[in-house]
């Protein structure tokens, strides 16, 4: 070969090196960074080009789809009940992607899953429509229905928790929306999706698992633990010696009780008519260590997947003894999720054992082959069993003598227990404050359910009328009443 053949072969070797290269790149290493891109509208057509498995509840479905019509997108997303359900399953929408259990097993949905190949590969050869596998959740049709009722034109949140294994039961955010309402990619759908990002109510916020509040009173339980748990309280009967007026450490300023009979009250007596004083001095005597390592055994400061991801619940590691003092009480800077409370009152119930809270029981094949199932996890054990019933005590002694009498759900059999909260919020707690209720039922069995609710604002409700005891424990026995009724 003479030379300037040579050269031309070596240079066209080199283009071929380059080429390769080049393509490995694009493959292997920009590969994840070019499907996301927003301008790559071939994963969003591969995921609707056949019907998307569905999610279920109660061994039914709560989502479909159909037939587009569509030369790109074939398939369009469909939405039983959407709007109870849409905290749960999120949206699938052919022009503005998926999120929740939507996205996170949106491999299973559309059977792209690796877990899928055999049954891909099956098809391939049998000629068969390809198609997605099924999420199977925890959630209970009932409770659920339950929440989002009582709820009603309320904004606000339900969680509710069977304590024994940490399934979660019921799920529910108001204001919500309809997923199907812009599943697809017209200008309806568009128009419906801009009218949601506007709305100041943000209906698509998931309330239960993205928005944290100040928790209030429903917080006393986790300060009655900590000092039981840290031998500052050794008999719940006994008197806790507290001052009226209890003045906040390194302040002049007298702790304020919207209750009688707080001085000296004991820790029964304090949880069952919620008096700040006693709490607030409870949370000064175990220190703000120990009472961020209580709140963190029950899963504060860290976020929680369920496996939605859930906002960090926060109880503040920076603050003073008059701050450690003021969120003993849910004030300050003490901030949580509906979910977080409903872990707190599960572990209390379930005496002591925290499980790990999830949603989503099994993963199934197109064929229902099952692929993944959900094992219950344990998490923390925030109390010993024994501080966990004396807890049981007290909180059921508010439902029976105390504010919580409207969560009773005057069954035989079942014991209730509960804790009320009214807690301000805003500049110096000028704007309207949250209701809060928590509780659980107990039957010779066990705990089936333990429930958070928090009531954000209600329509029509007076300030002087807004209370835990008043607007969130109705709902809270509605659920109670409603899993209790479907486990006979």
């Amino acid at each position: 070969m003479n030379k300037p053949l040579r050269r031309v072969a070596i240079f066209c070797g080199l283009l071929i090196l380059a080429l390769l290269l080049r393509d490995n790149w694009l493959q292997f290493v920009r590969a994840d960074e070019l499907n996301a891109h927003p301008t790559n509208k071939r994963v969003q057509i591969e995921r609707y080009a056949n019907a998307r498995g569905n999610i279920i509840v109660d061994g039914k479905p709560i989502t479909g789809s159909v037939d587009s019509k569509d030369p790109y997108y074939k398939f369009k997303r469909t939405y039983t009940d959407g709007p109870m359900w849409a905290p749960v399953t999120g949206y699938a929408s052919q022009a503005y992607d998926a999120n929740q259990i939507e996205k996170i097993e949106d491999g299973i949905l559309t059977g792209n899953d690796d877990r899928l190949f055999f049954d891909r590969t099956l098809a391939m050869f049998t000629g068969e429509t390809k198609k997605g596998g099924d999420v199977v959740t925890t959630l209970s049709g009932a409770a659920q229905k339950a929440a989002f009722e009582g709820l009603g034109n309320k904004t606000g949140a339900v969680v509710a928790i069977e304590p024994k294994t940490g399934k979660i039961l019921a799920m529910a955010s108001t204001p919500s929306y309809d997923p199907s309402s812009f599943a697809g990619y017209s200008a309806k759908d568009e128009k419906a999706w801009v009218a949601l990002e506007k709305d100041k109510k943000k209906p698509k916020l998931n309330r239960a698992i993205r928005e944290i509040y100040p928790p209030g009173s429903v917080f006393k339980v986790v300060t009655a633990a900590a000092a039981l748990e840290n031998g500052k309280v050794t008999d719940i009967n006994a008197a806790t010696d507290t001052p009226e007026p209890y003045i906040l450490p390194l302040s002049t300023i007298p702790m304020k009780n919207h209750a009688r009979g707080c001085k000296n009250a004991s820790l029964n007596k304090a949880l069952e008519v919620s008096c700040n004083s006693v709490f607030a001095k409870l949370g000064d005597e175990v220190g703000r260590d120990k009472m961020i390592e209580m709140a963190e055994k029950f899963g504060f400061n860290a976020e929680q997947f369920t496996p939605v991801r859930s906002a960090a619940s926060v109880y503040d590691k920076q603050m003073d003894r008059g701050g450690n003092a003021q969120s003993s009480i849910g004030q300050f800077n003490t901030a949580t999720t509906p979910l977080q409370m409903a872990m707190v009152t599960a572990a209390i119930a379930n005496d002591g054992k925290l499980m790990k809270p999830y949603m989503i029981d099994e993963l199934r094949a197109p064929n229902v082959d099952l692929l993944k199932k959900t094992e219950p996890e344990e998490m923390s054990r925030p109390v010993s069993e024994k501080n966990a019933q004396l807890l049981q005590q007290m909180m059921e002694n508010v439902v029976t003598n105390g504010t919580g009498g409207n969560a009773d759900v005057e069954m035989d059999g079942v014991k209730v227990g509960g804790k009320t909260g009214t807690a301000q919020h805003g500049e110096r707690n000028a704007k309207r404050p949250y209701a809060w209720f928590i509780s659980y039922a107990k039957t010779a069995e066990g705990s089936p359910v333990a429930v958070a609710v928090i009531v954000e604002d209600s329509a029509g409700t007076s300030r002087e009328d807004i209370s835990g005891g008043g607007l969130a424990a109705p709902i809270a026995k509605a659920v109670m009443k409603a899993v209790l009724n479907t486990r006979g």
